[in-house]
């Protein structure tokens, strides 16, 4: 409550509610782009981005939690999530 108190006597209530918008813009700004690229994309998908296939996050070389392939065989995967 003391807090609140500080953070209200510094700020003028017309800050606040300019932040609150600024806040709610940027928000909604971020789910249209989503929205858009699902819209633009064929299908409405994501392309598929299994993080096991990156050779920065795989440095083991281990297979694929979704089709079971190693990272050199990914390139003649037909599995549907992972669709270019």
């Amino acid at each position: 409550m003391i807090f609140l108190r500080i953070f209200v006597s510094k700020f003028r209530e017309d800050n606040i509610m300019k932040l609150f918008l600024l806040t709610i813009a940027l928000l909604l700004a971020a789910f249209a782009g989503i929205a858009i690229k699902l819209w633009a994309k064929k299908d409405g998908k994501f392309a598929g981005t299994c993080a096991s296939q990156s050779p920065f996050l795989n440095k083991e070389g281990e297979s694929c939690s979704m089709c079971g392939k190693t990272p050199d065989q990914y390139a003649i995967c037909n599995e549907t999530g992972h669709s270019k």
